[in-house]
């Protein structure tokens, strides 16, 4: 009876996220609805007593969005200061500058690979989109030339590189030694960045026409370019928005620094959370982009308030992505899908690979699948005695979890919104992305095992 009901419910999974393609798709129904109303669906097919499905659906819904709806607002309300004052003008410009029109797809990359290290993926996309939108403005570029190297970077120093929050996880799962995982990661995840962004972007874009109007561009774009000297200077532009990375780096160094429990390492962990971070940084922005630029108290009040109605529809369907994949995990499916990945035998880093990679197609969550599978692994991978280094079973754990981001990841609604794509387009484009990094990224990760 186990083993049939355990099939079955992975053909429930696979019909359940089917019909949400289709329906979104094809019938153009509105996704929040969809996510729920498939959630549901799932739930009394599974077998979850009916009383605990609403409960489930919401849970996932909540703590998805207790830390998404957070960032996403404060993200925007920075993005916004940044692009009234002309500090994302600023950026654009400087970029433009250094690397030149031609090469603007390389340098997103490599701002992205900086402003990730400390930083969610959510974060880091909400912090640089508002300049991808101004480079894009500006060079008269495709968004996906100048935003798929981006999120490619944001995207591989979220799997691969500590002091990244799962990444971390995993070193300490595994016990590998950080500073070799932070090397071993860079050589791994910089090709992979590179494949997957800019030579990826460079063949894509030409391929996939987005819409000419985007509304969400407009809240981050000015809509009349400003004098070179009314733009904030450079230095205060970066350092405003670096200021959530600074303090989330510093946040990380904390128990380094000072003895854990004392009054200053508390204070540092206290602001070296995202939440506090970003706020931090938005109140700063209303001073650097803001009152030093001319602004009165209601202009700055009021641009806060008008950049928060465009994602209140994202939001929603971010979190119902959220309460989509609770309820996979509620109801056994993630579980057998794990079952299948122990049942193949596979050596270590093809393993924490195939696990990570199961359990993110199954939630949706890149950070849910690391911390589970190093859960997995790590016990097995120790008590088979192998001889691999546990640094790369970090990378090769973290690959995994990134591989196709899909309908019940946050981040494929933030991506297909922000850059106003169709369900398709997203797949075509984000979703082939990801799994350029994850695959690349094992890859990779095999053939430095073989000289180290």
């Amino acid at each position: 009876m186990g083993a049939d009901h355990g099939s079955m419910l992975l053909v429930y999974a696979v019909i359940a996220i089917a019909a949400l393609i289709l329906l979104i798709t094809r019938y153009k129904v509105y996704p929040f609805l969809v996510l729920i109303i498939v959630s549901l669906l799932l739930g009394l097919v599974a077998g979850l007593p009916m009383d605990q499905i609403v409960k489930s659906f919401e849970t996932g819904n909540g703590n998805t969005l207790g830390h998404i709806a957070i960032v996403v607002g404060l993200g925007t309300m920075l993005g916004k200061m940044m692009a009234e004052s002309g500090g994302a003008e600023r950026v654009a410009t400087t970029l433009i500058g250094w690397f030149g029109e031609k090469n603007i797809h390389w340098a997103m990359m490599f701002v992205a690979v900086i402003v990730g290290l400390p930083v969610f993926f959510e974060v880091g996309f909400v912090l640089l989109i508002p300049i991808a939108f101004n480079v894009a403005k500006r060079t008269g570029k495709s968004l996906l030339l100048v935003g798929l190297p981006m999120v490619a970077g944001l995207s591989v120093v979220h799997g691969l590189i500590p002091p990244h929050p799962a990444a971390l996880l995993a070193v300490q799962a595994f016990h590998a030694d950080i500073g070799k995982t932070i090397a071993y990661g860079l050589i791994v995840g910089v090709p992979t960045a590179i494949v997957a962004g800019p030579l990826f972007a460079l063949l894509i874009h030409r391929t996939i026409k987005l819409p000419d109007e985007n509304p969400l561009a407009a809240q981050f774009i000015a809509v009349k370019p400003k004098a070179d000297s009314e733009l904030p200077s450079f230095g205060i532009t970066v350092f405003t928005i670096l200021l959530p990375v600074i303090l989330m780096l510093v946040g990380s160094w904390a128990d380094l620094v000072f003895a854990p429990k004392t009054l200053p390492n508390s204070l540092l962990h206290f602001f070296g959370t995202t939440d506090v971070a970003l706020l931090v940084a938005v109140l700063v922005s209303f001073w650097t982009f803001g009152a030093q630029r001319g602004f009165t108290r209601e202009q700055i009040q009021k641009f806060c308030g008008d950049c928060l109605a465009p994602i209140a529809g994202i939001t929603l369907i971010v979190g119902a992505g959220g309460g989509f994949g609770r309820v996979l995990m509620d109801s056994g499916i993630s579980k057998e899908i794990v079952g299948v990945a122990q049942s193949a035998h596979l050596s270590p880093l093809l393993f924490g690979w195939f696990v990570a990679a199961l359990i993110r197609l199954a939630t949706g969550s890149a950070t849910v699948a690391m911390t589970t599978a190093c859960g997995i692994v790590a016990p097995i991978a120790a008590a088979s005695g192998t001889t691999v280094r546990p640094e790369l079973l970090v990378l090769a754990t973290g690959s995994g979890s990134l591989i196709f981001s899909h309908v019940n990841d946050g981040g494929f609604w933030l991506i297909k919104e922000y850059f106003g794509m169709t369900v398709v387009q997203t797949f075509k484009t984000w979703s082939l992305c990801e799994t350029i990094i994850s695959v690349l990224g094992l890859g990779l990760t095999f053939a430095l095992a073989a000289v180290v």
